[in-house]
């Protein structure tokens, strides 16, 4: 009994244009889907995916990629801004309602506000 050889030829792959290319890698750098996921989903080699993402991402996408600390750093200091005019409005309430003598907090603002002006106005008291 003879065994026949088959040929090991390499898995031919359709042919992929510009546009879906940079499609596909725009979704890789922007974290959507992972260079394996891509593969299988596309039905595309990875080394192939490598080798666009290498050829083809923009320095731009590169660095939007790149840049999830410096998002998290603006995040940070923006918090932190607000924080700063949150307690600023909340002295001026407090002191407004110390020269008026009305409470407006407790009507007008939610709980947590309203109860965190009541303890600065107690504190200016003091």
């Amino acid at each position: 009994m003879k065994h026949q050889k088959t040929d090991c030829r390499k898995i031919q792959y359709k042919k992929v244009t510009y546009e879906h290319k940079l499609f596909v890698i725009a979704q890789i750098t922007n974290g959507q889907i992972s260079v394996n996921y891509a593969a299988k989903k596309y039905d595309i080699s990875r080394s192939s995916l490598n080798y666009w993402i290498k050829k083809y991402a923009t320095l731009a996408q590169n660095i939007k990629s790149m840049s999830k600390d410096d998002t998290i750093k603006k995040l940070k200091e923006k918090i932190e801004e607000l924080e700063f005019i949150k307690e600023f409005q909340q002295d001026v309430i407090a002191d407004m309602e110390n020269l008026s003598g009305m409470n407006l907090s407790k009507k007008q603002l939610p709980r947590t506000l309203a109860k965190e002006i009541a303890k600065k106005k107690i504190n200016r008291l003091k």
